[in-house]
């Protein structure tokens, strides 16, 4: 599966961005989903990840509250709405899809992840 992230740009602290990451193919309803960060000098980071089914999801503690990640198994889509954003939200930003037979699964590793895409830059301003 190939991933394309936008979405990403500039904002003020306390602003709202809204990233989106579509995928090729015919089995993405196969896939668990989540969005990874990494800023400059710091290793990658999960930010928000997401079931097959979309009833599970798991959220960094600092975005919990202020970001949500949503998926759309028919437009191959998935989504991460971004608010309350922060200086220290600034990386970039990664969707990543590992294929896995359980609905319910979620996964916050980073090396468990097959599938990556490109990156989105997000800055925000103080």
């Amino acid at each position: 599966v190939q991933l394309q992230a936008s979405g990403g740009g500039l904002a003020q602290a306390g602003g709202s961005l809204r990233l989106s990451c579509v995928a090729s193919g015919r089995t993405f309803s196969s896939y668990a989903l989540g969005w990874f960060r990494q800023a400059p000098g710091k290793e990658r980071e999960f930010v928000a990840v997401i079931s097959r089914s979309g009833e599970t999801t798991r959220y960094l503690d600092s975005v919990e509250g202020r970001f949500t990640v949503s998926r759309d198994n028919v437009k191959n889509a998935v989504y991460l709405q971004m608010g309350s954003l922060k200086p220290e939200d600034t990386a970039v930003y990664y969707c990543a899809a590992v294929r896995t037979g359980n609905p319910d699964a979620v996964f916050l590793i980073t090396r468990t992840y097959e599938y990556w895409g490109q990156g989105t830059q997000v800055t925000v301003s103080s």
